[in-house]
C-alpha cells in the first residue's frame, strides 16, 4: 500500500474492556501529553523498536537491523524475533503476508509506570510483534527469491491499530529502506505518551490517526466498529484495541461449533490450532482469545509459533499434559508433536506428513478442516442462531460482511453476559452492609465464595433468565471454578471491592464524632487511634481521593492528637 499525498483521517476508537478504575497519575488536567525529557521516550511509549529480518543463505534468518540502534533485546528475544518474523514451512507465502505473534520478554523494563502499564494493558512479561513478510521472485539474489520482514515489537496489545501501521510502513520500506524507518520513528517520536480517556491525532507518512483511547472507568463492554462494520475491511471506519477479528474467513466451518470454542476459552482449556497460514494462524488465535471478552482471558496464548522456539519443549513435551495455552502452528510437524493435545482446531488444508493417530484413533495428519475433541460441551447448539447464521447463504445470497461479524459478536457477547450476571449478583450479596462500616474497628471485607452456595442460586437467578442457550450451566459453572480465569477474575473483584469498602471506611472516619469517641479513653486507645488514622490518610493518595476528604481526616488526626499530653504528643508525631 503506497503512502497516500496530503492528510487522511482515519478513525480509530480504541477500546480496552477492563481499564482498571482510576489511579492518580503524572498526566496533567488539560489532557496534553507529557513533554519528553529524553530522545526516544514519545516512541517508546508506543512501540519498543523496529526489527528488519532477512534470509542469509550461510546462517538463515538474521537481524538486518533494529532501530532505533541502542534498544536492547536479549540474546533469546532475537534469535526468537528471528524465526517468527518468516513463516514456519513452505506454506507457499508469495508476495506480502500480515500477522502478528507473542513472545515472552527475558528482560524486564527497568524503569515504566505500574499504573499505566496496568490501565493501557501494557505486558512487562511479553512482547507483542507485528510482522509485514514479503516473498517475491528476485532473479537477482542467488537463493531467487526476495524474502524480508519488518517487525513492529511493542508491549502494547493493540492488535488492529499495529498490524495497519505495519501494513503502511512496510511497502515503503521494501522501496526505499532505512530513510522511510528513520522517518517513521521520528514522526512517532513526536506522539503524545497515549493515556485513558484522551484522544489523539496521530500524524504519520501523510496520514492522521484519530485516536481515543477510553477512560479507566468506562462500563465494561464489548465495544463494536462504527454500524457493526468490520474494522479490518472497512479501516476508514476506525480500529479497536481488541483484535476485531474476521468471523466469516476463520469461522466459516467453526460456526456451528462456536458455543463448544467459548466455552473451552472460558475454562482455560489447552487449544492448539492448525493453520495453512501465519496470518490465518494468528487471526484464529486472537479470535479465540477475544470470545470471552468482556471477560479477561488470563492464561498464555501464542498467536504464531514455530519449531524453532526456545519454549517448544515447553509446550510440546509427552511426559506430563499440555499448558493451558493457546496456541497457533503452520508447520505438519507439529501435526505429530501436538497428537496428545486434548483439542485440535484446524483452519485450511496443511502439508502432510507421515500419518499418526490420537488418542481416539484418528489419522492425525489427514484431519479435514473443523475442531477435533473429545469434550463434551455442558452448553447445547443454539439452532435458531445457526440456522439464522446460514439461511442466506442457502438461498444464494450474500449478508454483508459487518453485519454478519455483529451478529457474532453480539451471540458470544451476550453469552458471556448471561453467564457473568449470577456472579457479578452472588458478589454483591458477599459484600457487607454499609451500616456495618464503624469508623472505630477494622473495615470489613468481601466475604469467602462459596462454590455450593452459588450453585443454589441458579435456579432462581441463573443465566437461563438472561439467555437462549440450555445446558447443564451448574456444571459449566464447577468447571469454570478451576480454571485461571476465574482465579484471576475474582481476585480482581476482591480487590475492587476491598478498595471500595476502604474508602467507605475512611469517609465514616472523616465524619464520626472524634470528641465524642476520645471521652473516657485510656492513652493507648487514642495513640492507636491516631496510628490507623495516619495510615489511611498515606493510603488515601493510592486511591485518589478528593482534597476536600484529605483535609477532613487531616483534621480529625489533629483532633485525636491534641488530645494526647504534650510531651506524648511529640513522640507520637515524630515517629510517623
Amino acid at each position: 500500500m503506497a503512502t497516500t499525498n496530503g492528510s487522511v483521517k482515519r478513525s480509530m476508537n480504541l477500546s480496552i474492556s477492563d481499564f482498571n478504575d482510576g489511579s492518580s497519575n503524572s498526566f496533567n488536567s488539560s489532557g496534553s501529553s507529557f513533554h519528553h525529557s529524553l530522545p526516544w521516550d514519545g516512541f517508546h511509549s508506543w512501540i519498543s523498536c523496529f526489527c528488519v529480518v532477512t534470509f542469509d543463505l550461510e546462517v538463515g534468518q538474521v537481524i538486518e537491523k533494529i532501530y532505533p540502534e541502542n534498544y536492547q533485546l536479549s540474546d533469546v528475544e532475537r534469535l526468537n524475533i528471528c524465526y517468527l518474523a518468516f513463516p514456519d514451512s513452505n506454506t507457499g507465502c508469495m508476495g506480502d503476508t500480515v500477522f502478528h505473534f507473542r513472545l515472552r520478554s527475558t528482560i524486564k523494563p527497568t524503569k515504566y509506570s505500574k499504573t499505566l502499564f496496568r490501565n493501557l494493558r501494557k505486558d512487562p512479561d511479553h512482547y507483542f510483534a507485528y510482522v509485514a513478510f514479503r516473498q517475491v521472485k528476485d532473479a537477482s539474489i542467488k537463493r531467487g527469491y526476495f524474502q524480508k520482514s519488518i517487525v513492529i515489537i511493542s508491549r502494547l496489545p493493540y492488535i488492529n491499530l499495529f498490524r495497519h501501521l505495519v501494513q503502511m510502513i512496510a511497502p515503503e520500506y521494501f522501496d526505499t529502506g532505512d530513510v522511510c524507518l528513520e522517518t517513521v520513528c521520528s514522526q512517532i517520536d513526536k506522539w503524545p505518551q497515549p493515556y485513558p480517556g484522551q484522544t489523539y491525532q496521530l500524524p504519520l507518512m501523510g496520514e492522521v490517526i484519530e485516536m481515543t483511547i477510553p477512560p479507566c472507568k468506562q462500563k465494561k463492554t464489548l465495544l463494536s466498529s462504527k454500524n457493526g462494520a468490520n474494522l479490518k475491511t472497512m479501516p476508514g471506519l476506525g480500529f479497536s484495541i481488541h483484535f476485531t477479528p474476521e468471523y466469516t474467513s476463520c469461522f466459516t466451518i467453526l460456526l456451528p461449533h462456536i458455543h463448544l470454542l467459548w466455552e473451552l476459552v472460558l475454562l482455560s482449556e489447552p487449544i492448539a490450532v492448525m493453520a495453512s497460514s501465519p496470518s490465518i494462524c494468528s487471526d484464529v488465535v486472537q479470535t479465540l482469545v477475544s470470545l470471552i471478552q468482556p471477560l479477561h482471558f488470563v492464561n498464555d496464548y501464542r498467536p504464531y509459533f514455530t519449531i524453532h522456539d526456545s519454549e517448544l519443549t515447553e509446550y510440546t513435551t509427552k511426559t506430563q499434559p499440555p499448558p493451558n495455552i493457546i496456541i497457533g502452528v503452520t508447520n505438519p510437524f507439529f501435526a505429530k508433536t501436538l497428537q496428545l493435545w486434548p483439542h485440535v482446531v484446524r483452519i485450511g488444508e496443511m502439508p502432510s506428513l507421515t500419518v499418526i493417530k490420537n488418542g481416539s484413533g484418528q489419522k492425525f495428519d489427514k484431519l479435514k478442516p473443523g475442531i477435533y475433541t473429545k469434550y463434551k460441551p455442558c452448553l447445547d447448539k443454539d439452532k435458531m442462531f445457526f440456522k439464522k447464521m446460514v439461511s442466506k447463504q442457502k438461498n444464494g445470497e450474500s449478508r454483508p460482511i459487518g453485519i454478519h461479524n455483529s451478529m457474532i459478536k453480539k451471540f458470544v457477547e451476550e453469552l458471556t453476559q448471561s453467564f457473568m450476571i449470577p456472579l457479578e449478583r452472588y458478589i454483591g450479596s458477599l459484600m457487607p452492609l454499609q451500616r456495618s462500616i464503624s469508623p472505630w474497628k477494622t473495615p470489613p471485607c468481601l466475604q469467602n465464595f462459596n462454590e455450593e452456595e452459588f450453585i443454589q442460586t441458579l435456579p432462581d437467578y441463573g443465566p437461563h433468565l438472561t439467555s437462549k442457550m440450555k445446558g447443564n450451566w451448574a456444571m459449566l459453572y464447577r468447571k469454570f471454578f478451576k480454571s485461571s480465569n476465574f482465579d484471576v477474575w475474582f481476585q480482581n473483584r476482591c480487590r475492587e471491592v476491598n478498595h471500595k469498602l476502604l474508602i467507605l471506611h475512611i469517609e465514616a472516619l472523616c465524619s464520626a464524632d472524634i470528641p465524642k469517641w476520645l471521652h473516657g479513653k485510656d492513652e493507648v486507645e487514642v495513640v492507636d487511634l491516631y496510628i490507623q488514622m495516619k495510615k489511611k490518610c498515606m493510603k488515601m493518595k493510592k486511591l485518589a481521593m478528593s482534597n476536600d476528604s484529605v483535609n477532613k481526616l487531616y483534621g480529625q488526626i489533629q483532633l485525636v492528637l491534641q488530645a494526647l499530653p504534650v510531651d506524648l504528643r511529640d513522640v507520637v508525631s515524630k515517629s510517623l
